[in-house]
Order: structure tokens, then C-alpha cells, then sequence
């Protein structure tokens, strides 16, 4: 199995900030064929995007500022993301403590409302959002594999 060109393209109209594409094009998909490969997807896009947000030198205190200025900015995140568990997602990347007890749908709401912050953070023009999804689907597509 690997990532499909229709799960790239639904990740990349919500990373790009287009809602109503986002919302079209995820409608479009096999709740059930997609459900892994969108999965693998997200999960090598947060990983990549933490890492550049982060990398190693930022603290705890850190991730805790970023989670509350996400929640801060945007409404539904306040309403839809645990802080604790948005918290807890990022350091699981960072290397620093578990998230085996935070069920997969709300660690997934977190990644995908944590990553778009990410990403609209670092401003990347088409072909640099073009370049970061060609790189998470190929590791998404390792991790399939």
C-alpha cells in the first residue's frame, strides 16, 4: 500500500488553507481503503513539521507556549484540541513521553490542527508546500511499507 495522490491533495488543500477544498477533497475518500495510508500521511507530516518547529533545543515550556498561542489564534481549536493531549503529541516526537493512553481520534484531531499551525507558521509559498508533501509522502510511503 502506498499514499495516494488523492490523500496528498486533501492533506495539501487543508496544510495550504483552503477549508472548502480540504473539505471536498477528504469527502472524496474511502473512509476505510484511505483510512491507513491518510493516517501515514498525517502522522510523517507532523513528525517533519514538529521537527522543524522544535527540533531539540526547545523545552517543555515551549511546547506549552505554542500549544496555548495555537489555541489562542484559532477558535476551533480551543474547542476541539485537549491542550494536554496537544501538548503530549509534540513531545512524543521530541522524544520525551507517552501518548499510549490518548485515544487515536483525539490524537489525531490534535496533529491535524497542530500541524496546519505549523505549517501556516512557516509561511511556504506552493512549491515550498509541494516540496514539503513530496518529502512526508515518501516517508509516509516508508512506513507503509
Amino acid at each position: 500500500m502506498a499514499v495516494t495522490d488523492e490523500q496528498v491533495s486533501a492533506l495539501r488543500a487543508q496544510l495550504a488553507g483552503n477549508a472548502a477544498e480540504h473539505k471536498r477533497l477528504f469527502a472524496q475518500l474511502d473512509r476505510q481503503g484511505d483510512a491507513l495510508g491518510y493516517s501515514a500521511l498525517v502522522n510523517a507530516a507532523f513528525f517533519e513539521a514538529v521537527d522543524r518547529r522544535f527540533g531539540k533545543q526547545n523545552t517543555r515550556a515551549d511546547v506549552i507556549e505554542f500549544v496555548a498561542d495555537v489555541r489562542s489564534r484559532f477558535d476551533e481549536v480551543a474547542d476541539e484540541v485537549d491542550p494536554r493531549s496537544a501538548e503530549r503529541v509534540i513531545l512524543k516526537v521530541l522524544g520525551t513521553g507517552s501518548t499510549d493512553d490518548i485515544d487515536a481520534q483525539t490524537s489525531m484531531t490534535a496533529k491535524l490542527y497542530l500541524l496546519a499551525a505549523i505549517i501556516a507558521d512557516e509561511h511556504l509559498d506552493d512549491t515550498g508546500l509541494d516540496d514539503f508533501m513530496a518529502e512526508v509522502r515518501k516517508s509516509a510511503n516508508y512506513l507503509l511499507s
